[in-house]
């Protein structure tokens, strides 16, 4: 699977987008997923499937001053 520009291999027990999420322990509420070029609305998150070959591209917004 290729996250964010890397190849990255996840076990096949992930089968949506919100467990891969919770599989890269990615924390922060507010966040952007792109799945093969679709950018997902936050509700598909849990009904998503990913399968080795898709192209995941995670956004965060991070606050600062």
């Amino acid at each position: 699977m290729l996250i964010n520009g890397e190849h990255i291999t996840v076990p096949t027990t992930i089968s949506t987008v919100i467990e891969l999420i919770d599989h890269l322990e990615i924390k922060n509420k507010i966040i952007i997923v792109e799945h093969n070029e679709h950018i997902l609305k936050k509700e598909d998150h849990s009904q998503t499937k990913v399968v080795a070959g898709d192209k995941i591209e995670f956004v965060q917004f991070v606050g600062g001053g």
